[in-house]
């Protein structure tokens, strides 16, 4: 009987973990640039966690988290989300002793028992970064600058950034009292978990993507209308400072976040090229949240964004790893003679494959070309004897002679570092 894995628990492939490597190092590398550290918090952590933070009438909590009780009679869940950690682990360690601005990274499995479907999973990865201490605008702008200025490293120009405002804790109640008004008499035209939605969480029957729904909300009232002068300033000045910085953005009034502890500026970055699944990174502010889970009152604004959708984006770009040099010998002090090079050269810090079987020429030339080496070297009797060899450049094929001496080969080899193709 042959085991497989889990529905919706994937496997990350050799061929593939090079596309990880590099969203993951860009994000470090650009994510350190604006002053952000990481930070690595537990996949498991209790249950009141999330149901206090992302709200017990959302999706997530009702039908999605993989929730269990332990041997000590703990409930616990496997994160759904990364936010809900990170700021439990800033409130626990007192991090806002140190510095209430802190501006934390982090990467890693989530988990949510959903239909699996093209980029999405039951395990997913996303990277995120939250931000603590400031409410002024000028955070936001540059949370979303940020953010952008990561797809532009990764080369991915497609993903457009939307932006709305959600309010806060003084106007969204009145304008979710007039949205629950006008979806009243609508109610027939909802799906059926839009009509659940509509008493505890109408606001989530604007992003329906059901064609009923779309279609019944299209005159319904807009958040931004309703937006206190508080909130209305916030949203006009972070606009303002996004201008000045030319991060290019659009508006759209129908955007929410499936998360209860979102105010003010939400975000995601929408690409037109994965169908329905068109977000693949998602934000907002949450003034409240780090007060609601017992810390100080402190506002907060943070992202996520999916790793299996931004891999999909770079589906056409190959990241393996080349190794710098393929040993092809011939005969057993030619083989034993390379065995002794790549041990010193490895040492070097230069990546070198060999065929450990002593195949025929003809063969281990096929497998240094399968191993996408960037340079092949033959090594037989004559090169022992005459203390030279040919290395060979596979790119362009432009062979040069050189002494056999792994300091001479690992200088003309580490001349041209590794480029992903």
């Amino acid at each position: 009987m042959t085991i497989t894995g889990v529905k919706g628990f994937n496997d990350i492939l050799p061929a593939d973990v090079g596309k990880w490597h590099h969203i993951e190092g860009v994000a470090r590398r650009v994510f350190e640039l604006y002053g952000f550290s990481e930070i690595r918090v537990p996949v498991l952590e209790k249950t009141e966690l999330f149901t206090r933070s992302i709200g017990d009438d959302t999706d997530i909590v009702e039908k999605e988290m993989y929730s269990f009780t332990d041997k000590g009679d703990n409930r616990v869940t496997m994160r759904p989300e990364g936010t809900a950690g990170v700021i439990r682990a800033f409130i626990e360690h007192k991090l806002h002793r140190t510095d209430p601005v802190a501006k934390l990274y982090y990467m890693g499995p989530m988990f949510r028992y959903e239909r699996p479907q093209k980029g999405r999973y039951r395990q997913f990865h996303q990277i995120g970064a939250e931000l603590s201490g400031v409410t002024s605008p000028m955070v936001d702008a540059q949370i979303l600058t940020m953010l952008c200025h990561y797809f532009a490293e990764l080369g991915l120009t497609e993903p457009t950034l939307q932006i709305n405002s959600l309010g806060c804790s003084e106007c969204r109640p009145p304008y979710r009292q007039k949205l629950k008004d006008f979806l009243q008499v609508r109610l027939h035209s909802l799906c059926e978990d839009c009509r659940r939605r509509y008493e505890n969480n109408p606001l989530r029957v604007l992003d329906c993507k059901a064609t009923g729904c779309r279609e019944a909300t299209v005159a319904a009232p807009s958040v931004l209308d309703n937006l206190c002068h508080g909130c209305a300033d916030h949203f006009a000045e972070t606009k303002c400072y996004l201008r000045d910085v030319g991060t290019r953005y659009e508006i759209n009034s129908r955007m929410v976040r499936g998360l209860d502890y979102y105010t003010r500026t939400t975000f995601e970055l929408v690409t037109s090229l994965l169908g329905s699944q068109s977000a693949v990174a998602a934000g907002g502010r949450y003034d409240r949240l780090i007060e609601q889970l017992g810390g100080p009152q402190l506002p907060g604004i943070g992202f996520a964004m999916g790793v299996e959708r931004i891999v999909l984006l770079l589906s056409e770009q190959d990241f393996r790893k080349r190794p710098d040099l393929f040993f092809v010998y011939l005969g057993e002090s030619a083989q034993k003679k390379s065995f002794t090079l790549m041990s010193e050269l490895l040492q070097m810090g230069v990546s070198v494959e060999i065929d450990y079987e002593g195949k025929s020429l003809k063969s281990q030339m096929r497998r240094a070309d399968k191993s996408r080496a960037r340079y092949t070297l033959v090594i037989g009797e004559n090169e022992l004897n005459k203390g030279m060899v040919v290395l060979k450049d596979m790119d362009n094929g432009v062979q040069l002679d050189m002494v056999l001496d792994s300091h001479n080969i690992s200088r003309i080899v580490r001349c041209n570092p590794y480029q992903p193709t």
